[in-house]
């Protein structure tokens, strides 16, 4: 697996997300403060087709930890990708921190 450095842990927001382009892709991150745990999934909004995710709300579902299109309001689980109010899946990524260094990675 090939680790691309995307952004300083400084560029985040906590409980919201930032949109990076790595491979000619967009891609989502999104921090969760209370537990300084990252995630990553595509930009790209399936339903609204825009590269939007990184707008949407971060919200806990029933213990799920989510974030909610900005366009049509769908709630996709921010670990898998997977939508809670569709048959979707959007792609996620790897991604960690070493040294206040954000790194993303295909999964």
């Amino acid at each position: 697996m090939s680790w691309i450095k995307v952004c300083s842990y400084e560029d985040l927001v906590a409980n919201a997300g930032i949109a990076v382009k790595v491979m000619d892709k967009q891609v989502a991150i999104f921090l969760d403060p209370e537990f300084n745990q990252l995630f990553a999934l595509s930009n790209w909004d399936p339903i609204g087709k825009a590269n939007v995710m990184s707008r949407g709300l971060m919200a806990e579902i029933e213990g799920v930890l989510t974030v909610a299109s900005p366009l049509y309001k769908q709630k996709y689980c921010l670990s898998t990708g997977v939508c809670i109010d569709e048959d979707i899946v959007l792609p996620i990524w790897n991604v960690k921190l070493e040294n206040d260094v954000v790194w993303l990675a295909p999964k």
